[in-house]
């Protein structure tokens, strides 16, 4: 078992077998991400093909979540409100109210968008959430205004990998968002997600991610080289990564609304969500 591990360790996933064999090797496991794409990858993976009825495609949503919160009861699972870019406040405050009953740990995910954090402004104060698809210093300025009347753990996810595979520094979005949230009140954790190798973790690690989800793929090659931890002679490969430089002009302390929230890779990350959950649909 590893020891001297900072930040908290998740799974990203669809599968409660994964969840499982990370416990194992792992020795621990503080929680576990999901998403649409996940869930709907690990059916069709074991289903051959068969489609659902709608009803059926969120029982299966929520017979997964249960068996993976059967395997980590003390940890945290996120479970995602299912929308489109027009999908407003109302509807996705309706299933977090209604996804919040699936298992005691609950997180609940809204995607970083007007409507998303017009929910979460809410359900903040009702239930935990992770806001998700973050991309940028500013959405995540917007994100810890729109929760400071929090009740209960608040999330948020930078997808750094999404950023690196268009050739930008996605975890250059992380260290900023932490060094941003210096000058706060702490009640946002961060959670990067969107690993692509052992380096995301490594440099998550060193830079002190609250927490850190990874796929399992990528756990187990951490986990094949001993679970590494980095010290300070580390050096992350940028590479040819281009920089996502620190914004001295955006700072905490403004309405949520006055930040700029848009993000193509948010507005392209909810339509993939959709359409891979509907693949499941009959």
């Amino acid at each position: 078992m590893p020891k001297n591990i900072s930040s908290k360790i998740f799974i990203d996933g669809g599968s409660p077998q994964e969840t499982r064999q990370a416990k194992v090797l792992l020795g621990f496991l503080d929680g576990q991400t999901t998403n649409p794409s996940l869930i709907a990858k690990n059916y069709t993976a074991k289903a051959g093909g068969t489609k659902l009825t709608e009803t059926q495609a969120l029982d299966e949503y929520k017979r997964v979540v249960r068996q993976m919160s059967g395997i980590i009861p003390e940890g945290s699972i996120s479970i995602q409100v299912f929308a489109q870019e027009e999908t407003k406040a109302d509807e996705m405050l309706r299933q977090a109210r209604a996804r919040k009953t699936w298992i005691p740990n609950h997180s609940i995910k809204f995607p970083c968008t007007k409507e998303g954090l017009t929910a979460a402004e809410i359900a903040c104060k009702e239930m935990p959430v992770n806001i998700t698809l973050v991309f940028s210093q500013s959405q995540a300025a917007a994100v810890y205004e729109a929760t400071k009347g929090a009740k209960y753990p608040v999330f948020i996810s930078p997808f750094v990998g999404r950023l690196d595979d268009r050739g930008e520094n996605g975890m250059q979005v992380v260290e900023n968002i932490l060094e941003m949230y210096t000058s706060g009140d702490g009640h946002v954790e961060v959670l990067t997600a969107s690993l692509r190798g052992v380096d995301h973790i490594l440099y998550a690690l060193r830079l002190g991610s609250d927490i850190i989800t990874c796929p399992f793929k990528v756990f187990k090659t951490w986990a094949d080289g001993g679970f590494t931890i980095p010290d300070t002679s580390y050096v992350y490969p940028v590479g040819k990564l281009k920089p996502i430089p620190y914004k001295e002009d955006i700072t905490l302390g403004k309405p949520w609304q006055e930040y700029n929230i848009s993000h193509d890779l948010t507005t392209i990350g909810i339509a993939k969500f959709w359409e891979d959950w509907n693949s499941l649909l009959q």
